[in-house]
């Protein structure tokens, strides 16, 4: 019997597939995504490429551009991913280099159907000196996320793909500020005295309504369309420096958004630590990295545990991964031209990883400085993430960190009403750090209730503790609103908007005019502190010395040569006579005191200094 000719059809249908896959049609590669889009000639690194698609099992890439090559090659058993180095010659110059990427089959045949085409931008570099001058010091850093500072773009506000609309009235939701309402406002920044700049990331998420932080990255190479785009990020660092005022990147490589495409799809079989259904959980104690004798039983969870038990936890140790970031970073880098990095979540990442991700940073840019987050109280943990020594062979790379210690201890002292002595305390243990003059000091993020709603908080105590954290060691930062007294407990109820960052707003706090009684008293003490901040060298690069302490008071000189600084903190509900011996402290050669804020009368012999110290309060005394 003959087949009929449906089955005739059918035959010549399977027989045709069959032969086009075995000449490698269905082979040929497809493209959707290559990172990094683009690069610089006379950058002195050589960047890997990550390419994304389908059918890249086995392909090979090349280029004829000239003074470019591909030097390693690498493919991801799925055929999903494909890896290679490049290297630009010195002789290279910037244009549109273009790669070839072909099926296994394909590169045999040498068959154009088998191929695809990739543009990669070859780039002049620009800006070079405006680029990586770290934080210092001398600075001051203000904290700000976008979403809730202002909203200078109304039309971002639902981007196209947003799975919900903005949402004021939400807690965990999108507000609508972004890039250019932070822009609009840097004249504020800088009439406030902060000389720097920390937005929390703008890395494109999935837009679900709980990402308006920015904490749950889909993509390492763009910026979210809620918060503008990568040339209003551009504009938006330009506009800053202009002003005089750094801007510091947050960095995010300890996990990814749990949409990310990697969270199921990984590029390699130990991109991730674990799987979406087989992972460890977290653990939040940092004590089992800095203990010798710990087992890697303990360790582990910290480093390869799911953040909050959800968020995919990048193992940073894969050596693909690792170029990767420092890729990453670098195109950052050269693209926006930061000052600095924030390293979110630092401690979870291995201490092998950070110092590879800090070698290579400053291969590029020397001067770049990094300031790591590491949420432990403890001076003993904290210190040992510091860079600048070696921990078991290996230095962690970060210029500073967090000094979480002191803002435990401010917030003891000033919301709690403990002795003073816990402050001190900590101060006591600065013999640990290679450069306590250098952390990060603080009382207030966006991770923690807000000074203003901690039970018993008042204006006097803000104050104070404004003027403590002005005149310790460390680098000063402030969050967003803390300066205009805002209120806010737990996370999300710490990160209301700033008043006066959207059209209609009841007040705006960003003028003078706009802002309450309380609002300007505070911000016209801040101020004043941050201008005494830049004008004495004590504050910036001083000497800290510990006078005199009680219970109830904390008695300190910051010294740098003649400059010399006199601080009082009067911690009592009432006033109180707080004296100040001279003997063999550098007071010994002080002839007088002027005040110089919240400073009352003072009276020097040659024995002492005598203040009659206001309630809660914080005096300040220029010492000759």
């Amino acid at each position: 019997m003959k087949p009929s000719r449906t089955r005739q059809y059918a035959i010549f249908a399977l027989v045709l597939l069959l032969s086009l896959l075995s000449t490698g049609w269905a082979q040929t590669p497809v493209i959707s995504k290559v990172e990094p889009p683009n690069w610089w000639v006379g950058l002195p690194h050589d960047p890997l490429l990550l390419l994304t698609g389908e059918n890249l099992n086995g392909a090979q890439i090349a280029t004829h551009y000239p003074g470019v090559t591909v030097q390693r090659l690498n493919t991801s058993a799925d055929g999903h991913y494909l890896f290679a180095r490049i290297h630009l010659a010195k002789t290279a110059t910037a244009g549109r280099a273009e790669f070839v990427v072909r099926s296994a089959k394909g590169s045999a045949r040498d068959s154009a159907g088998d191929s695809v085409k990739v543009a990669w931008p070859l780039e002049k570099r620009s800006k070079v000196a405006e680029t990586g001058n770290g934080l210092h010091t001398d600075d001051i850093l203000y904290l700000i996320m976008p979403d809730r500072f202002a909203n200078g773009d109304p039309t971002n506000d639902d981007p196209p793909g947003a799975t919900v609309k903005h949402d004021r009235t939400a807690a965990k939701g999108y507000h609508g500020g972004d890039l250019k309402g932070v822009e609009q406002h840097l004249d504020y920044l800088r009439e406030l005295g902060v000389t720097a700049v920390w937005l929390t990331p703008w890395w494109k998420n999935s837009s679900n309504a709980s990402d308006y932080h920015g904490y749950h990255v889909t993509d390492f190479y763009a910026v979210d369309e809620h918060f503008g785009t990568l040339g209003e990020l551009q504009h938006f660092v330009a506009s800053a420096h202009a002003r005089g005022i750094k801007v510091v990147s947050d960095y995010v490589a300890n996990h990814i958004g749990p949409d990310h495409r990697w969270a199921d799809d990984p590029p390699t079989a130990t991109w991730l630590h674990g799987t979406r259904a087989n992972h460890l959980e977290p653990k939040y104690d940092f004590w089992p990295l800095v203990d010798i004798h710990s087992t890697e039983r303990d360790r582990r969870p910290v480093i390869e545990g799911w953040f909050a038990g959800k968020l995919p936890d990048l193992n940073p140790d894969d050596p693909l991964l690792e170029e990767y970031l420092a890729d990453n970073a670098i195109w950052w880098m050269e693209s926006a031209h930061f000052d600095a990095y924030r390293l979110d979540t630092f401690p979870y990442s291995s201490r092998e990883s950070w110092s590879k991700w800090h070698r290579t940073l400053r291969e590029v840019y020397p001067r770049v400085t990094s300031v790591a987050e590491c949420f432990d109280v403890s001076p003993v943990v904290t210190s040992y993430f510091e860079g600048g020594h070696k921990v078991r062979g290996v230095d962690s790379g970060a210029t500073t960190v967090f000094d979480f210690p002191v803002y435990s201890a401010l917030r003891a002292v000033l919301a709690h009403n403990e002795p003073v002595g816990k402050l001190v305390n900590v101060f006591q243990h600065d013999y640990l750090y290679q450069h306590p003059e250098g952390l990060y000091t603080f009382f207030g993020n966006h991770d923690q209730p807000r000074l203003m709603s901690e039970k018993g908080a008042t204006v006097a105590k803000l104050k104070a503790a404004f003027s403590l954290l002005l005149t310790l060691r460390g680098i000063p930062g402030i969050y967003y609103g803390d300066e205009i007294a805002m209120t806010g407990g737990e996370d999300p109820e710490n990160r209301h908007d700033f008043p006066g960052g959207w059209v209609g707003d009841a007040h705006n706090a960003f003028t003078q005019a706009g802002r309450t009684p309380s609002e300007q008293e505070v911000f016209a003490h801040v101020q004043q502190l941050n201008r005494l901040h830049r004008q004495h060298r004590a504050l910036q690069t001083g000497e800290m010395t510990t006078l005199a302490y009680s219970d109830t008071s904390f008695s300190y000189l910051r010294s740098q040569g003649e400059d010399r600084l006199l601080v009082i903190f009067n911690a009592a509900e009432k006033a109180q006579t707080i004296e100040v011996s001279r003997a063999d402290t550098p007071l010994a050669g002080i002839a007088s005191a002027a005040p110089l804020l919240e400073a009352g009368p003072i009276i020097v012999t040659p024995e002492k200094l005598t203040v009659e110290a206001a309630p809660m309060s914080v005096a300040i005394y220029s010492l000759k």
